[in-house]
């Protein structure tokens, strides 16, 4: 505990520098960090090969693998995306309200950084450069806690990053890496109330779970997605599809992947068969009620479990409704308040679904695949938070700040 006390003494002072630093110097840093990060290629993918020839040991599957794995063009597109946050606004200071008091004290409500934003995330080493990039703009300092599966990596990149900034003459504290994996440490870091404003997981439910069960710090819960799409019985059943084939199939992995699909009984006899061809090119799997099974050939029964999973797999379940009532109705049950979507021409259906589902974005004829910072133009993004205090959907560098309020007085005192 004293390690961590130590890291979270260093990264509280560190916030008082670098909440002084003017958008310029923010900029010119994060400039001159991804151009190192280009140049120091080699020690960062060497650093990487450990943490690969480790998992492969550990026999950690495929997948983990690639999200484990670096290369120059991964790391190329680290350094793109640190000169990218540089290119964007900096919010810090801006004038949200001002106003007046009736005894002529003017009064600001005026955003500013957070301070010290944890991050405790899973395997990805991109992470690293992408947390400290956006915390960074939005002037915190920022505490990271890494998996074991990527420790080399993010050692290598926390390193070349506290070495430009030292190279520009600002605190390297800005950032910190916790190096020591254990889950013990991990539990800790979540009790640092002291010294960490907000701590933001990034990984699976589990991890989530983890972090805001145990956490005494202010958690902002980013992540899980069991999104659905609803195809109402007003809906053109071949825009349907090439939605779902999206929202499904493009990239399983991420937590905007639609999970979940619920169909309007009566259109889906002709659905679910389009739908079937449509996706045969994924393999993907469906898991039925009883009604929407006699329509999907080689699909399995539905549990109660599977309507609420996020698979984060070529796996989908199907769930039959009456009306959108009913729809609604399924979807705030079992959805995570990530991403959900009506596929209809019915605009007074549209509008309901719009109202009463309870998620941080809902779409009407669109796929969930778009809830993504760049898409909705805040530029790179720290997670999508599925919850609704201080920040909800994609977080970019405006959900990184916070705002405290001046008042301009000229002796004015209460009576």
């Amino acid at each position: 505990m004293e390690m961590l006390n130590e890291i979270g003494k260093r990264s509280k002072n560190a916030k008082y520098d670098v909440q002084k630093y003017t958008t310029e110097m923010k900029n010119e840093a994060l400039v001159h960090i991804a151009d190192k990060l280009v140049s120091c290629s080699e020690d960062i993918l060497k650093a990487n090969r450990m943490d690969i020839d480790k998992a492969k040991e550990n026999g950690i599957h495929d997948g983990m693998i690639d999200r484990l794995s670096l290369s120059y063009s991964r790391i190329e597109a680290m350094a793109v995306g640190l000169k990218q946050i540089a290119e964007l606004p900096d919010y810090v200071g801006d004038v949200m309200e001002e106003f007046s008091h009736k005894n002529g004290m003017k009064i600001r409500k005026v955003r500013v950084p957070l301070g010290v934003i944890g991050i405790i995330f899973e395997s990805r080493p991109n992470v690293t450069a992408d947390a400290f990039g956006l915390c960074f703009k939005a002037g915190n300092c920022v505490i990271l806690k890494g998996g074991k599966e990527a420790i080399y990596s993010n050692i290598a990149i926390t390193r070349v990053i506290r070495e430009g900034l030292k190279e520009m003459n600002l605190n390297e504290d800005a950032v910190i890496l916790i190096e020591n994996t254990d889950r013990e440490v991990t539990a800790k870091f979540m009790k640092l109330k002291e010294y960490v404003d907000v701590l933001i997981p990034r990984g699976g439910a589990g991890l989530i779970k983890a972090v805001v069960e145990n956490s005494t710090i202010p958690v902002i819960e980013t992540g899980t997605g069991n999104c659905h799409i609803y195809v109402d019985e007003n809906a053109d059943l071949t825009k349907a599809v090439n939605i779902i084939n999206n929202a499904k199939t493009q990239r399983i992995s991420v937590c905007n992947a639609c999970e979940s699909l619920v169909v309007h009984k009566n259109v889906a006899e002709k659905l679910m068969p389009m739908l079937r061809e449509a996706l045969s090119h994924s393999d993907v799997e469906y898991r039925c009620d009883e009604f929407s099974k006699q329509y999907t050939e080689g699909s399995l029964e539905a549990t109660e479990e599977d309507f609420g999973k996020e698979y984060l797999d070529y796996i989908l379940s199907v769930k039959t409704v009456e009306n959108v009532e009913e729809a609604v109705a399924h979807i705030n049950k079992y959805n995570t308040g990530h991403s959900d979507a009506i596929v209809t021409e019915n605009e007074e259906n549209a509008q309901y679904f719009l109202n009463n589902v309870d998620s941080a974005c809902v779409y009407v004829n669109a796929s969930t695949r778009f809830t993504d910072g760049f898409e909705f133009g805040f530029g790179a993004e720290i997670g999508i938070s599925t919850q609704k205090l201080h920040a909800r959907g994609p977080m970019g560098l405006r959900e990184l700040t916070a705002y405290k309020y001046q008042i301009i007085g000229n002796g004015e005192i209460r009576g």
